[in-house]
């Protein structure tokens, strides 16, 4: 069976997703050898099946929302039952866009391992020991124990905790080896970066000045009145009151690598100017996109990393 990349998204990141889709392609040398499918959380009815139903996140009982920015991350957990449990997969968010050419991590020795990912940054991934399920190589006959439908499910009964799964708690950690970070590289753009993750959510290049619409944590491990200061303004005032709105990506580059991915995205057809204005008047993209890509410099031809014109540019 032919590898796969599979981006998971839902309707509010469904731009970033196909940005994403372009990238992998653009900057791959070996498009022949692998597919990329989209997992739109909408094609799946599991999920508009539990609109507005409690589940358990971190021990606490939340309301689960298909409108969050983030509904869509149990569909992180299809590719070994869609690839019927056979071969290569690597499963990314949508925020999440390739400067390298995929199948390098697509081909890769896994040494015996079923999963291979990297660990979460800050005090998720130190104090939680949380892994970054957000990229993950995936060799599909080792995860016949996966079915995301039924732990899903779960989360509503209470017999599943939504956090330890994304953190791949649960799985055998044998069975799991790491990859270097710039397979995954959080809000860090170098020449060594080979896929860029745009992980902070509040600066997201191409939400800039939209309303907040993702719901923070509330486990705070270190300073727990945190999250009840959190639990009590969502029972108070609603689940996005006082979250403010997205702010302006501190590194501009990495703004720059998104809208010029989108830039080409517009000039090829990938994406139509229709999409785009239905998704701004959608509150999904920011409302001054157009001006922005007009002042977007073109990006390098592939293969050169999009950093080496960029910086010049800037």
């Amino acid at each position: 069976m032919k590898a796969c990349v599979f981006i998971q998204t839902n309707h509010k990141q469904i731009t970033g997703a196909i940005v994403a889709r372009y990238a992998l392609r653009r900057y791959s040398s070996n498009n022949d050898k692998f597919d990329v499918k989209i997992l739109d959380s909408r094609d799946f009815p599991f999920f508009a099946a539990h609109e507005g139903q409690e589940y358990l996140r971190d021990g606490v009982k939340r309301v689960w929302l298909n409108d969050d920015l983030q509904s869509f991350t149990p569909t992180r957990f299809m590719p070994p039952q869609m690839m019927d449990y056979e071969g290569r997969a690597v499963v990314i968010d949508p925020d999440i866009f390739a400067a390298a050419d995929v199948w390098e991590l697509l081909n890769r020795d896994m040494q015996g391992k079923a999963i291979m990912c990297r660990m979460r940054s800050g005090p998720k991934g130190l104090v939680d020991k949380c892994m970054a399920s957000s990229v993950m190589l995936l060799d599909c006959a080792k995860l016949t124990h996966w079915d995301a439908q039924k732990k899903f499910e779960a989360m509503f009964e209470f017999t599943q905790d939504y956090q330890p799964w994304i953190c791949l708690k649960e799985e055998d950690r044998d069975s799991i080896g790491f990859f270097e970070s710039e397979w995954n590289d959080f809000d860090k753009f170098s020449l060594e970066t080979k896929m860029l993750h745009t992980t902070r959510r509040r600066t997201q290049p191409w939400k800039t000045g939209l309303p907040t619409d993702w719901r923070p944590s509330e486990r705070f491990r270190l300073f727990p009145p945190a999250a009840w200061v959190l639990r009590a303004r969502r029972k108070l005032f609603g689940e996005y009151a006082f979250l403010g709105n997205y702010k302006q990506h501190p590194d501009r580059n990495q703004e720059w690598f998104f809208f010029g991915l989108l830039k080409e995205c517009l000039a090829n057809g990938e994406i139509t100017e229709e999409f785009l204005r239905a998704e701004m008047a959608q509150n999904h993209v920011r409302h001054d996109a157009l001006e922005v890509l007009a002042q977007t410099p073109d990006l390098p031809p592939a293969p050169q990393h999009p950093l080496s014109a960029i910086d010049k540019a800037a």
